[in-house]
């Protein structure tokens, strides 16, 4: 006993060999801890997260074993430090070592962050596979890669902080860096936000049919810069994304209903009883269609023209689909002309009646010597 009373009484580096001793305990005992930690994700919280219908626990705690096992190897490393009272003359070896427990607090954070990405990546990975647009497929490597680099590059900053470095100098170098490609690259980026605008919005999807400013036609695709639209004349458009974001889109496929409007004119020689009795046909017509609402049916006569007595017809069809619409139009156009045709009246076409007073005195010869 007294011998091993001697051998734990002497020094080494200026620390007690018994303090040497108790590290190791400490070293040893967390060792065994994280043994047994990883036993139980392994056999207890992994079997159990397995049986959810969610994936997402099971990315968790699989992102979570090993920085929780790092995490208990700091927490014995830094009670091994607090045993041994590192000297601070005339080196501060116990300043560097608590950098380095920071530093590897700062990597673990950092870990478990980086790992997390993926549990994002499975979250957002399931809402863009219900969406018919193929840049949100691209556009999430995209963001996982951008997130993983910029917790590197914030775990970095940090780590060089706990070295005792100041970073200011570095960061306003990377602000006016920064600065400077944003400014050399504005309308890429406005571009690149624009996309994300129209998948968070979705004013749009591909295949559907819009309208904006000038343009009409089929979307085709939705990319980072631009997105193109085939017109109705089949040539392609390509609008950049940060201008379509900042246009008025009349999403011509997303139509409940389409209106049909027009004016019919009948010749003047109609009498009001006939008119009357046309407006009544017609819109009897048109409720009894099956392929009109009859709820927004409206036929009245409403003008003088200067050539005919107009009649307005506005109605909707249940139908949106293009095609479908103007035969539905078509049918009604024809049964307008029935109608008017039974009743023995005519649809009116410009003219002009001109009447001409004093003709034979404007055409006698003008005296001799009088010009005309």
């Amino acid at each position: 006993m007294e011998a091993i009373e001697q051998i734990f009484s002497g020094t080494f580096l200026g620390i007690g060999l018994g303090r040497y001793a108790i590290a190791c305990g400490i070293l040893i005992l967390v060792l065994i801890l994280k043994r047994v930690l990883a036993h139980v994700f392994t056999h207890v919280l992994f079997p159990v997260v397995a049986k959810t219908e969610s994936r997402y626990d099971d990315l968790f705690f699989a992102g979570l074993k090993k920085p929780a096992e790092l995490l208990i190897v700091i927490i014995g490393l830094f009670a091994a430090v607090q045993v041994l009272q590192l000297p601070t003359e005339p080196v501060d070896v116990r300043r560097f070592a608590y950098a380095l427990l920071k530093m590897l607090v700062t990597f673990d954070v950092a870990w478990f962050a980086f790992n997390m990405v993926t549990l994002l990546e499975a979250y957002l990975g399931q809402w863009v596979s219900r969406t018919e647009s193929t840049l949100d497929d691209h556009l999430l490597p995209f963001i996982r890669k951008s997130l993983r680099i910029f917790i590197i590059f914030l775990a970095a900053l940090m780590a060089i902080q706990n070295l005792g470095y100041s970073i200011s100098g570095l960061l306003a170098s990377l602000g006016i860096g920064g600065l400077a490609v944003a400014l050399a690259a504005k309308d890429t980026l406005a571009n690149v936000f624009g996309s994300l605008m129209i998948i968070v919005d979705r004013p749009f999807h591909i295949g559907e049919n819009i309208r904006t400013g000038d343009i009409e036609g089929t979307v085709e695709e939705v990319g980072f810069r631009s997105t193109k639209i085939r017109t109705f004349d089949k040539s392609l458009i390509s609008v950049p994304n940060s201008v379509i974001t900042n246009m008025a889109i009349n999403n011509l496929s997303r139509m409940t209903q389409r209106r049909i409007r027009f004016t019919v004119g009948v010749t003047y020689d109609t009498t009001p009883v006939q008119m009357r009795q046309a407006v009544e046909l017609i819109r009897a017509m048109l409720a009894e269609h099956p392929a009109i609402d009859k709820e927004n049916v409206l036929v009245r006569f409403t003008e003088f023209g200067a050539s005919s007595l107009d009649i307005l017809v506005q109605c909707f069809t249940f139908t949106a689909v293009l095609p479908e619409h103007l035969e539905i139009r078509e049918d009604v156009c024809l049964k307008i002309m029935e109608i008017l045709e039974g009743m023995g009246l005519d649809i009116a076409f410009p003219s002009r009646t001109v009447y001409l007073q004093g003709m034979e005195t404007d055409m006698l010869p003008a005296p001799a010597g009088e010009k005309t």
